[in-house]
């Protein structure tokens, strides 16, 4: 079995002490890697019911088969895995850039955090030499300034870091943690989960070489899938970026904007793809491995946050930009280099600032509760000053830093209908209430509201289907593609790349067994598709999730789309809601209430886990 390095890495940050064990054969094919071995380890060593901030809350990190190896866009992505604190669900957060890896080099296919250390740490990990060091100087620090400080000391420029910031010291449930100073496993809170642990950051430097079961073979798609990457199917990615997403989702009025007060922006023009390229985009920065180079790294040359440098996508872009109402390119620009600086995720970040203003703007909070800071829509140096407060946990920050809806918990006064949230974590930039396939596939989405764990919102805005319709058959698109990115997320390979893979699953199964020399059919890496997601539902449910928790926001539910346009009138009703999860729950084999019963886990493999499911099939 190659490609893996073979070793799993266990470390209790308590005692200091660490140990490993072989990654057998049954469970690389069982669960590949990336997300699906990451959920394996952490239901394998944690029990029901943990408090996701205790030092019994396990943090794994995780890597794929394809790790380290030069396929494109495959040999550089990495996974954290925990119990999430902002859903009390699956906490999971992918990220790309040279970190994995480096790691993989190092010899290891997944780590397992547990315990906290009694002060500030760091992992040092040198191939086999594990340390942990002490990290009390760069505690309080950026990620990229952590970064820099731990290449001084270790005295090597090539040693790749991930690191929490601020946010993540103090536990806010919208900390990530960054890899090369950009790169983040956003959403789902796990900066809080390694802020908890006392760990600032993880180092590594490895030296051995990944080799590949068949070289030719091997070649041969490298080869092939680097000019694919060349070509027209990525073509988005390496010229505008995401960000072109932003005209086309405003063209269908599918694009929230005022915490979902509406579904278009009316000067998109001066925050678009072109306005972006043309006048602020300093650089272009691609992955190990990648041919397409998607990264945009955006300057502000002028005005009062000159010198503010962030790496803009259509996430960021739309929820510190016209989420918030605002429409100038130089607050957002640095309102999303703040969010790097604190080690926050900028989309919870902000949609929990959206939800503010629309309380403000409604008289649930006053001026005077807001420190001062005039927090209506619109206001770009608002949303700067409320990303310093968030990161802080300084005065109005400190009741945002958890997000929407424990905001909103605190708040009371009927904000709950304003939070945009689904499980407790924030919507992304895609109105649900005119995607109703994408509408299901955020409800049921096991780490809460987000729109790439299935890719459903692409068959609404591409006139697939009819998307202000809800009806059979779009629990079965929804599976599928749940299906689909679960493997490319096990596996690894960048989500931009997906279009290059032709026969989809058929050249991800030729091109796991090149790279291990275990034969996998493309039927066998559906079902592990397939066994992923179960899997993750199966830690939802032992965390006490149930159907009530796949809904959608209030407002999705009862505040349907005024402005004229096509999607004028769109609303998901309760009834629409139920048909969609009914329909969903069915092509999954589930019960009503979406409890996967032991017969389908048995026939996926997973019969070790039959207990979380007993008394509630029926």
């Amino acid at each position: 079995m190659l490609g893996y390095a073979g070793t799993i890495l266990y470390i209790d940050l308590t005692t200091g002490k660490s140990r490993t064990e072989k990654t057998t054969e049954e469970t690389a094919k069982k669960y590949i890697g990336g997300i699906g071995l990451g959920m394996k380890l952490w239901l394998s060593n944690s029990k029901a019911g943990v408090d996701p901030l205790s030092p019994e809350n396990p943090l794994v990190l995780s890597l794929g088969p394809v790790s380290g190896t030069m396929f494109p866009t495959g040999g550089n992505g990495h996974a954290f895995i925990s119990k999430s604190p902002a859903t009390g669900g699956v906490g999971e957060a992918v990220s790309h850039g040279t970190f994995g890896a480096e790691l993989k080099r190092a010899g290891y296919d997944a780590i397992v955090f547990t315990g906290k250390a009694e002060k500030p740490v760091y992992l040092w990990i040198d191939d086999e030499a594990i340390q942990l060091m002490d990290a009390s100087r760069v505690w309080g620090k950026s990620p990229g300034e952590t970064e820099d400080a731990i290449k001084d000391e270790i005295g090597d420029y090539y040693v790749r870091v991930a690191a929490i910031g601020l946010a993540g010291e103090k536990q806010s449930k919208m900390a990530n943690i960054i890899n090369e100073k950009t790169r983040a496993a956003g959403r789902t809170g796990l900066g809080a989960v390694m802020g908890s642990k006392n760990l600032k950051a993880i180092a590594v430097r490895g030296t051995h070489d990944i080799k590949v079961a068949k070289g030719e073979e091997f070649m041969d798609m490298v080869k092939e899938f680097h000019e694919r990457m060349k070509g027209p199917a990525s073509m988005r990615y390496r010229t505008l970026g995401t960000v072109e997403n932003l005209t086309i989702a405003n063209d269908l009025y599918c694009m929230p904007t005022k915490n979902y007060s509406g579904s278009h922006l009316d000067k998109v023009e001066t925050i678009n793809a072109d306005e972006i390229n043309e006048r602020f985009v300093a650089k272009i920065i691609g992955c190990n491995s990648c041919a397409m180079r998607c990264e945009h790294e955006a300057l502000v040359r002028e005005g009062p946050y000159k010198g503010a440098l962030a790496r803009i996508e259509y996430d960021n872009l739309w929820a510190l930009g016209p989420n918030c109402g605002v429409d100038k390119l130089d607050s957002i620009i640095k309102a999303a280099e703040l969010c790097t600086y604190y080690g926050l995720d900028a989309t919870s970040t902000g949609v929990t600032i959206s939800f503010l203003m629309d309380c403000h703007e409604k008289g649930i909070l006053s001026h005077e509760e807001l420190g001062g800071i005039d927090a209506h829509f619109g206001n770009g140096d608002a949303v700067v000053q409320l990303v310093e407060k968030i990161g802080k946990r300084e005065g109005i920050g400190d009741l945002l830093a958890d997000g929407a809806k424990a905001a909103a918990a605190k708040i009371g006064k009927g904000s709950t209908e304003l939070a945009q949230h689904i499980k407790g974590l924030e919507v992304t930039g895609y109105d649900l209430r005119c995607l109703k396939t994408a509408a299901l596939a955020a409800a049921v989405s096991f780490r809460g509201a987000d729109h790439s764990r299935s890719g459903a919102y692409q068959l609404d805005m591409k006139g697939k289907v009819d998307r202000t319709k809800a009806e059979k058959g779009r629990g079965k698109l929804v599976k599928e593609g749940e299906n689909m990115l679960a493997v490319i997320d096990s596996l690894i390979v960048c989500k931009n790349s997906k279009a290059t893979y032709y026969k989809e699953l058929a050249d991800l199964a030729k091109l796991y067994s090149a790279v291990t020399g275990l034969d996998m059919s493309s039927a066998e890496l559906e079902a592990t598709g397939e066994r992923i997601i179960n899997l993750a539902r199966l830690i939802n449910i032992r965390e006490g999730l149930t159907r009530n928790d796949d809904t959608l926001p209030w407002k999705a539910l009862n505040q349907p789309i005024t402005e004229d346009g096509p999607a004028k009138g769109a609303v998901v009703t309760q009834d629409e809601l139920d048909l969609l999860l009914d329909d969903y729950y069915n092509s999954r084999g589930w019960t009503v209430e979406g409890v996967p019963p032991a017969t389908k886990l048995q026939e996926l493999g997973l019969a070790e886990f039959k207990s979380i499911v007993e008394g509630k099939e029926a």
